[in-house]
């Protein structure tokens, strides 16, 4: 067994682990699993990683992480080793410089990191991809969701810096799978990998707003439901230059491939028609000066159709889809995908 930098305890029985760990603030607030060294080490031997070995870090908090502590959390929160792909794809993700990720993990706004797991990883460990995509139920989601938040709160001094001031639920687990058909091209593809290869992005977001329409049968009339539910202007993304993230359901992705449309041109669709006129900023108390001949100009809800991430997922029963906005601007994030190694599926 390799030898950890971790200080060991010792307890008597395995409550006095779990009351120990929250009385140091080392949880979420739920019960979490002991780390101990042969759990740890299993993790590490699935993904064949030294315990030293740095998997990125947070400049601006000095902080760097390790195979051992990325370990000990996933154990903590629940992970199964054949997990550990996932998770250290994942956090390769979160510290990428590209997603930054101390801003949304410090700043007041409470954003939490939304993973999508593509690919066919989601078969080999049960990522779940439809009823329930958000909820609870599903080991492999609710876990490594979890693990992330953990590690980034215990080894990369979330605790310390997070601001936030209202949050959601997210912030604890937020990781869900894309029900990939042949259809569209899933998320992945769209961003460079091959179908037959595995990956997780990585995405700043605020809570999901879920988008009711059960009578609408053509694309327009449903995009543009969509297109409402984006433009709220008292959020990030119609604030700032932001990429989103639009989930449909299986019946609302149904009548899009009825009218053979595709997920370029509902993006287009959706970048032309979420938006909103400067003056009503004005109206909301949210532009403090006079705009003058600057009233009629549209503000889209995403800088750019590319901007927005578009998935499929969740129950084939009702119409409900999910609009999820992004936090902050893309100078500050922007998603983030890696590729899982499956080296312990080989």
């Amino acid at each position: 067994m390799a030898r950890f930098s971790s200080r060991s305890l010792e307890f008597n029985h395995s409550y006095e682990v779990v009351d120990h760990f929250f009385e140091q603030g080392w949880t979420d607030g739920l019960p979490i699993i002991p780390p101990t060294p042969e759990r740890v080490q299993a993790m590490l031997d699935y993904v064949k990683m030294e315990p030293h070995h740095i998997v990125g870090g947070i400049p601006e908090r000095n902080r760097f992480i390790s195979a051992e502590k990325i370990a000990i959390n996933a154990v903590m929160a629940g992970c199964l080793p054949t997990y550990m792909p996932v998770v250290m794809a994942a956090m390769e993700a979160v510290l990428d410089p590209q997603f930054g990720v101390h801003g949304p993990t410090s700043s007041t706004g409470g954003a939490s990191i939304l993973l999508i797991v593509n690919g066919p990883i989601i078969h080999q460990i049960g990522i779940n991809t439809g009823k329930n995509l958000m909820a609870g139920g599903h080991r492999a989601n609710a876990t490594i969701g979890r693990a992330i938040g953990l590690i980034l709160k215990n080894a990369g001094g979330s605790s310390q810096f997070d601001q936030t001031t209202i949050g959601h639920p997210g912030k604890i687990s937020f990781c869900i799978g894309e029900a990939e058909g042949a259809e569209w091209e899933p998320l992945h593809v769209e961003r460079g990998f091959k179908r037959s290869q595995s990956t997780v992005t990585a995405f700043a977001s605020e809570g999901p707003h879920q988008i009711n329409n059960h009578v609408a049968h053509s694309p327009e009339g449903l995009l543009l439901s969509v297109a409402d539910v984006m433009t709220d202007v008292a959020t990030f993304h119609m604030q700032r230059s932001t990429q989103s993230v639009v989930v449909f359901c299986p019946e609302h992705l149904d009548t899009l491939l009825e009218y053979g449309w595709n997920k370029s041109q509902v993006r287009q669709f959706l970048f032309e028609h979420a938006r909103r006129k400067k003056s009503d900023y004005y109206r909301f108390g949210l532009q403090l000066q006079p705009i003058g001949e600057a009233e009629d100009e549209w503000i889209s809800a995403v800088p750019s159709p590319d901007d927005l991430l578009l998935l499929t997922g969740g129950g084939p029963a009702g119409r409900f889809s999910s609009f999820i906005p992004g936090w902050g601007s893309i100078s500050q994030t922007v998603a983030v995908t890696k590729q899982i190694h499956l080296s312990g599926f080989t």
